[in-house]
């Protein structure tokens, strides 16, 4: 065995070259301008910076309770039993057995037989299958802790974005209600004056129409408001009813603190778990591509055997009733078809599937960051503009109602100072449910909602020596083309 070690080492295969080079051009600084900080990541616990303790309280529920999270926790459970089971395959199995036999031919005992022995076997790793094994199951098992912070994520910002819905929607009804007392009081003065023969039936059904159709659109802000509870309490694994006494009363839509400080891009991409599943996911099939082109090679095995052996069960305590033996096995593949090199073939080409996944990621991940700053400042332009024509809608209205209760102006200014006023207001409401909605989507682009210091700090290989990579300035730097895992 050893010397058929020391003839296949001269001219054994090694895996194809795992260049795991990812151009993926990551830039300096976000094109919108916004100042970044090196090295500073963001919180996690980003909702805070909402002043909300209800939305923190749900937020904290969901991701303790969420069924989502429930399956991803189960998912990285079993990929820690499958890089335990992996570890494994690299040591030597030992395995007990004990039997006691009777024999009987014709109604008379022909003797009895008792055994008891020990099988221990180990496959020498000398090519690296098993270890490569390991290091995929041991990228998978990262991968998953980082899918587990990708859900987290996810269900923080949805949790944020259905009870900025619910907020808005209460706020709109409130909006709503106001302007229809306003309206309803102005039919009532042109029913006085209709009746006094000031102006005709005609005004006063006008009137009474902007009031019904005022009316009309509370229904559909309280179905809104009702599904956005039931959604809240599913998210934090509840029945739908379960929070309709919590969330009933009306409150303000949370608006976030101003002040964030923007990370640069490369450490945005550090902080996304997304990219780091992607990243590891690179990893894990690198190392099956090596394992796949391990197992082409010769496979040695070493066993033995040492047990007892006696007629009768004290006879098991003489030493002539000791038994052993030793083995020593090479196996080798001499004509498979192609097979094993098709095996290969494979892996590589899920590896290379892997790495334009992850380089998709990373895309998509600078991409969402951008757009989320675009539209944060495109709603704060619009919000601003809109305060202003809420106040001046606001004074036109009751500038409107003043004079047409003296009579100095007809009743279709009255109507359109009051329909302009409604529209001002609820698109107000709307875009600062926006405006809130934009900070929520900033932060999960910038991946704000989990932890990945568990991941830095795991006593398992990382992707920068599971395969040799280039000195660079920063993992994720500018100064490196090369984003590679």
């Amino acid at each position: 065995a050893a010397l058929m070690s020391a003839l296949v080492a001269g001219c054994a295969s090694t895996a194809p070259a795992a260049d795991l080079q990812v151009l993926a051009d990551v830039p300096a600084r976000w094109s919108s301008g916004e100042s970044g900080n090196a090295g500073r990541a963001l919180e996690a616990a980003w909702w805070q910076r909402f002043d909300d303790p209800l939305l923190a309280s749900l937020v904290s529920q969901a991701l303790q309770h969420s069924t989502t999270l429930l399956i991803a926790q189960g998912g990285l459970r079993q990929a820690r039993a499958l890089r335990d089971v992996a570890g494994a395959g690299l040591l030597p199995t030992l395995a007990g057995s004990a039997s006691a036999q009777r024999g009987m031919a014709g109604g008379r005992s022909t003797g009895n037989s008792f055994q008891a022995g020990l099988d221990a076997s180990w496959e020498l790793d000398l090519f690296g299958a098993r270890r490569s094994a390991l290091d995929s199951s041991q990228a998978t098992l990262l991968a998953s802790m980082a899918s587990l912070g990708d859900a987290q994520v996810s269900v923080a910002a949805e949790v944020a974005l259905a009870y900025i819905t619910l907020r808005s929607a209460q706020v709109r009804s409130r909006i709503a209600s106001s302007n229809l007392a306003s309206q309803q009081e102005t039919a009532q003065i042109t029913d006085w004056r209709r009746q006094a023969g000031l102006v005709t039936s005609l005004e006063a059904e006008q009137a009474r129409a902007a009031a019904e159709q005022t009316a009309a659109g509370l229904p559909p802000l309280a179905t809104l408001a009702a599904q956005t509870q039931h959604a809240l309490a599913v998210l934090t694994g509840q029945p739908p009813a379960a929070l309709q006494a919590l969330l009933s009363a009306a409150g303000p839509v949370p608006q976030a603190a101003d002040g964030l400080a923007l990370a640069i891009p490369a450490d945005t991409l550090r902080q996304r778990a997304d990219v780091r599943a992607a990243e590891w996911q690179v990893s894990a099939a690198a190392s099956r591509v090596r394992q796949a082109d391990a197992a082409r090679l010769p496979n040695f095995t070493l066993g033995g055997s040492l047990g007892l052996g006696a007629l009768t069960l004290g006879g098991l305590g003489n030493s002539a009733a000791l038994v052993g033996s030793l083995l020593g096995s090479v196996s080798a593949p001499l004509f498979d078809a192609g097979a094993g090199r098709a095996q290969v073939a494979a892996q590589q080409a899920a590896l290379d599937q892997q790495v334009a996944t992850y380089r998709a990621t990373v895309l998509a991940a600078l991409q969402e960051v951008e757009d989320a700053l675009v539209a944060l400042a495109g709603d704060r332009e619009r919000q601003r503009r809109l305060q202003a024509a809420a106040d001046a809608a606001s004074n036109a209205a009751l500038l409107a109602r003043q004079r047409y209760s003296g009579g100095l102006v007809d009743f279709q200014t009255v109507l359109e100072t009051q329909r302009t006023q409604l529209s001002t207001q609820d698109n107000l409401a709307t875009a600062g449910a926006d405006l809130a909605s934009r900070h929520v989507r900033l932060y999960k682009a910038l991946g704000g909602g989990w932890q990945p210091d568990g991941l830095d700090a795991a006593t398992l290989p990382t992707p920068a020596t599971t395969t040799p990579t280039p000195t660079t300035t920063n993992r994720f730097g500018a100064n490196a083309r090369a984003v590679r895992p």
